[in-house]
């Protein structure tokens, strides 16, 4: 398959939107190659999360790098790819465009309480729900002029997000 055919999708937000479930939904529905982000995360920004510590720039940075060279690969070889990745700044966001014109980005965008309630809920996983606050901080939203991003609300069910992100993605097509 040529890449120009293909598209990547990143589903970024902060930590807690959602950004994993839905992505396993839509690949599942949509019959897309997924990678989690996380798993390219160096060992030791892993560590540093685990121990509440947020990461800054310099930590993302390889980080960034891995993800952009999994899409560049994955639209060579998939005509739908999806990436969680929590694309917080729009430097990040023009990291991993870098190359792939074919990356589009599709916000999970909530409050802070609705959020929050659902870091409570949530085990197993290696970012703190004390941390909600520097993701938040570090959040830039994305403006008009990335015209790539389409916003998701999170405030509804699960089944009704991923059923808007699937409109986003086939209304592309």
């Amino acid at each position: 398959m040529q890449a120009a055919k293909s598209k990547i999708y990143v589903l970024m937000g902060v930590s807690g939107c959602g950004k994993s479930a839905v992505a396993t939904h839509l690949a599942q529905a949509l019959n897309a190659a997924l990678l989690d982000g996380d798993f390219l995360h160096p060992r030791a920004n892993i560590e540093k999360m685990a121990s509440g510590q947020p990461l800054n720039d310099d930590d993302r940075a390889p980080w960034l790098a891995a993800l952009n060279d999994a899409a560049f690969a994955m639209q060579r070889t998939n005509s739908v790819s999806l990436i969680v990745c929590s694309a917080l700044k729009k430097a990040y966001r023009d990291r991993l465009r870098l190359g792939n014109p074919n990356l589009s980005f599709l916000f999970l965008d909530g409050e802070y309480d609705l959020i929050a309630e659902r870091l409570r809920a949530r085990q197993g996983h290696f970012q703190k729900a004390g941390m909600l606050d520097s993701q938040f901080a570090t959040l830039e939203r994305p403006d008009a002029s990335e015209i790539d991003v389409v916003r998701i609300d999170i405030s509804r069910p699960l089944p009704e997000v991923v059923a808007a992100a699937k409109v986003a993605i086939e209304s592309e097509e």
